[in-house]
């Protein structure tokens, strides 16, 4: 089913930022393949989706698996001919322990979900888009605050969204010579089901808990959809959107 939408896939798409982002492209006539872990979630969306009038395609996909991943972006384009956009959105965290007591596989799991999954996926976006006509696309990584500075007790995911700046900047490097542009959007405090602990009091740098301010998500999903409508000739290779008030610079 080739579509004159314009294609993008969204990793994680099933709730929070993922949801948001789907829901807006798909109100802005995009074409959107919806790949997450669960099924039902994406179903919800695709749901949601109907009256907008863009086409969904629905493919649970685990990130962290290779065979899974190949399998999404050829599902996309066998039913849609080709990819225009990549949200890399898919992440997970490990649980608040301090650093010297988490497990490996606690580790290895945030790495492989976050970081491998991310790359694994650039990786068949790559093959895709510079084969496809026209070619190139457009790949947005989400990067997180953390990409900039950790929480307390968070070391999997604030070094695996460290780590996603640097592909970031690979995969623009790298994506030159096939008209792939490459940015990342850096989101602070967007008020999803994972962010509702802020607002009855987070643990910050100095030992005390303090509830934090949180945004609507939909301005993070506007951020997203004005970076994927650019042309491939103007990139934004980072933005950073964040609830004004969040601590984050200067003493908080």
């Amino acid at each position: 089913m080739e579509t004159q939408h314009k294609i993008a896939i969204i990793t994680g798409a099933g709730t929070g930022i993922g949801r948001a982002v789907a829901l807006e492209l798909l109100r802005d006539h995009w074409a959107v393949t919806l790949a997450g872990r669960r099924r039902e979630p994406l179903e919800e969306v695709a749901a949601a989706a109907k009256e907008l009038g863009a086409p969904t395609l629905i493919v649970p996909t685990d990130v962290a698996d290779p065979l899974a991943v190949k399998q999404l972006f050829a599902r996309t384009k066998e039913t849609f001919g080709r990819l225009d956009l990549l949200f890399n959105n898919a992440g997970v965290g490990a649980p608040p322990l301090p650093l010297e007591d988490l497990s490996y596989e606690q580790w290895q799991r945030v790495v492989n979900i976050n970081l491998t999954g991310a790359f694994l996926c650039t990786q068949e976006a790559f093959k895709l888009m510079k084969e496809q006509t026209p070619r190139g696309g457009r790949i947005i990584n989400n990067g997180s605050i953390s990409a900039h500075s950790p929480r307390p007790n968070s070391a999997p995911y604030t070094a695996t969204k460290h780590a996603m700046t640097g592909l970031t900047k690979s995969t623009s490097l790298d994506g030159r010579k096939y008209d792939i542009a490459c940015g990342q959007i850096d989101i602070g405090n967007a008020e999803t089901p994972l962010t509702a602990a802020m607002k009855r009091g987070v643990p910050q740098p100095n030992g005390t808990v303090m509830a934090e301010p949180t945004f609507d998500a939909i301005h993070v999903a506007h951020a997203v959809l004005y970076m994927a409508n650019l042309p491939l000739d103007a990139n934004v290779l980072f933005m950073t959107v964040m609830a004004t008030k969040m601590p984050l610079t200067g003493r908080g």
